[in-house]
This record gives structure tokens, sequence and C-alpha cells, in this order.
């Protein structure tokens, strides 16, 4: 138990703790009978929680802190027992508050104060969503082993924040239509999709899309301040990051894919379910598809819409005079929109590398939501130790 302490461990100190009790993160089963000292502890947990989002001195140090999220137990009030809506989700949420009683009241028996824990190490620590076009021999060369940094032909980096929720879109309008629950899943949305992917075009059969989910900062990363008073005080030592630990300045890869372009074609063209466990494909209203790709052995999962580039310059050879004007002026009015210049682009490349049999088609892959099981998100925050993907 840790409510004894007469002063605050650190969140170093505490993240510390918290891995030697974590030896059951991804187990599907447990030995009841198998003694697990306080990894199964209520109480230890419960001051975890405590010391680390409401009294400890970081637990305020980001504005994200500001809420905290509650996991129900199973079987209790709200979780599969309750015929109430809006009672249903395995969590509720608070806004932060000085002391934790005054955060949950009468609900404690309900929280589950190790998923509790977790759950927002998680939704407190920095991601960021890496989306890129790769050529495949240039990933094969990476894959083999040969330790030098992918090269891509494109790529936007996004901050993304980690949710128990999931949005779900409706592509023709672009907005957002209805939330629900996802947890145990944790989702990782980008509500711009549409805006910030928008030159995201593969125009080559030589293309992947290539999708990473990197942690880089906040609850899951604090500083070593012993180690960095250490270094600061030792003139001999020599200068460099006065925190040498693995906790500040580090990433983490959580999720890293790929799928080639002849895929995504096939997918697009089918407009239905044929790649089992790897692609899938789901229909919506307008002229843009949903694509679901499953990470590397079956972890994880990528929403992406998928569309066709339209080649501006053929349609407006086939209108008139007048029409043309008038769409001269829309283009010029446009012409600083990156959508315009990926299309132009994603044809001039096309028509170079079509072949007879089949015409090339460049296809606008917007990046729309990660999803990952949130015992793999802890897992790896606390334990993963092989070296990020640098792209």
């Amino acid at each position: 138990m840790l409510g004894h302490l007469t002063q605050i461990p650190t969140r170093f100190e505490l993240l510390t703790m918290v891995k030697k009790h974590s030896k059951l993160l991804g187990q599907t089963t447990v030995d009841e009978d198998e003694p697990q000292d306080l990894e199964m502890d209520t109480h230890f947990w419960n001051d975890l929680f405590d010391y680390y989002f409401v009294r400890g001195k970081e637990s305020r140090g980001r504005h994200d802190d500001d809420l905290l999220f509650f996991v129900r137990k199973l079987g209790l009030h709200g979780y599969g027992f309750n015929d109430k809506v809006e009672d249903d989700s395995p969590y509720f949420v608070r806004r932060w508050a000085p002391k934790l009683d005054d955060l949950i009241k009468g609900s404690i028996v309900e929280v589950d104060w190790r998923r509790s824990f977790y759950l927002n190490l998680i939704a407190h620590t920095t991601f960021s969503v890496t989306v890129a076009i790769c050529s495949h021999q240039v990933l094969q060369n990476y894959q083999g082993g040969q330790g030098r940094p992918l090269s891509p032909v494109y790529k936007v980096v996004k901050t993304v924040y980690a949710s128990p929720s999931r949005i779900n879109f409706h592509l023709d309008s672009r907005k957002e239509v209805e939330t629900t629950a996802a947890y145990p899943d944790i989702c990782f949305a980008v509500d711009d999709f549409d805006s910030t992917f928008d030159a995201v075009v593969l125009t080559d059969v030589d293309h992947c899309y290539c999708v990473l989910l990197n942690a880089h900062d906040g609850a899951a990363f604090p500083n070593d301040k012993a180690a960095q008073e250490s270094s600061s005080t030792d003139s001999s030592s020599p200068k460099s990051d006065p925190t040498p630990t693995k906790m500040k300045g580090s990433k983490i890869t959580l999720f890293s894919g790929f799928v080639n372009y002849q895929m995504v074609r096939d997918a697009y063209d089918a407009g239905r379910s044929g790649f089992g466990s790897l692609l899938s494909l789901g229909h919506s209203s307008g002229k843009t598809d949903k694509l679901y790709m499953k990470g590397p052995g079956g972890r994880g999962e990528v929403e992406v819409a998928v569309s066709g580039v339209a080649d501006q310059s053929k349609e407006l050879d086939n209108q008139s005079p007048t029409k043309k004007a008038v769409n001269f002026a829309t283009i010029v009015k446009r012409a600083a929109s990156v959508a315009s210049v990926a299309a132009k682009h994603a044809y001039a490349a096309a028509s170079s590398s079509r072949n007879s049999d089949e015409e090339m088609l460049p296809l606008k892959c917007c990046l729309m939501s990660v999803s990952l099981p949130w015992e793999y998100i802890a897992h790896d925050l606390l334990f993963k130790g092989s070296p990020p993907v640098n792209l």
C-alpha cells in the first residue's frame, strides 16, 4: 500500500513501481492460485491513481490532464447489467479535482482501479501518426535489417489523441455522426482527415501506403529528476541531455503497417471484403470508400478513406467554353489547394508508369483512425525495448 507514505513519489518513481507489478498485461488467463503480490490489489492501484493523476505535483502539468477516466468493474452498475443507455458505457469521465473522493463520490466501489490507471496513462500520453508513401523496394531493404532510415516519397505527421470512444463519420458529409464507446480498444482519430491527407496519393504500382503510430511524450514519459540533478551537479561529466534515460526524448512505435498499391486498388475495384484479415472495404453513400487495414499479426486496425483522383484536365477539355471560363476562375481561386496539385502530379506520374493492360488510377488515401487494444498499448509504453521505426 502507498497510503502510508509521508511524501508523494515522483511520476518516474511511481512508474518504476508500476513496471514491477504489470506482469499480467496482455495475458488472457490468470492463475487464481498463483500469488500476484500487489498486481491485483485494489488499494495499491487506487493509491497509484491518486498520486499519479490527482495529488501528484506533475498531475496538473498538462492541459489534457483535465479529464480523468474511470473504468467500471465488470458485472457492476452500467456495464451490461443496466437497461439505461447512458449507463451502458464501460467507463465514466470526471474533470480533475484536488481530492479523489470529490471526483467519484459514491462510485468508488464501481471503479476498476488497475484498468483505470492504465487507461489514464494512455489518455495523457502524447502520440503522433505518420502517414507516408514509400517505394516497395525501400521497404524491403528496411525490413532486411540494413538499419537505414526509410526515405518516403511523401509523408505527413499529425498529432493524435488517445480516446476510449470512437467517432463514426459519414464520408459524403465529412462530419461526425455518432460517438460510441471503443474501450477496451483505444481509438486515435483524425477529425480533419480529408484536408490533412489530401495530398497522400498513390500514383505508382511500386507505391506502398504506410502508417505509423508513435508515443513520445506525456504521462508515460516522466522525467527522472534524480538523474537530472545528479548530472547537473557532476562537473566532470560531459555535457549532454540532462536526463539520459529512456523516458525523456525517446519514441516508441506502437503500430506500423503498410499495404501496396495493388492491394488498395483491388479492394477499391472489388468493393467487397476480399483480403481476409488484411483488407476489407465498407461502402458509403458517397464516392469515397472506407478501407480497413489490420496491423502485423492482426494487431490493431486502421481505417482509411480511399477515393480515385479525378483527371481535372480531361474534365475541362470536355466542357463548353462558358463552363470552361467558370471552372477556370474556380481553379484560380483554389490555386493554393493541395488537392489540385496532388491531382495534377498524380496523373502526370500515372501516365508515365501506365502499362497496356490496365490504366493506372491514382488513389487518394486519407487516414481516419487507428485503433489498438489498451493492453497492447500499455505493455509497449512500459516495456517495449525495440528501436522506433525511423521514417
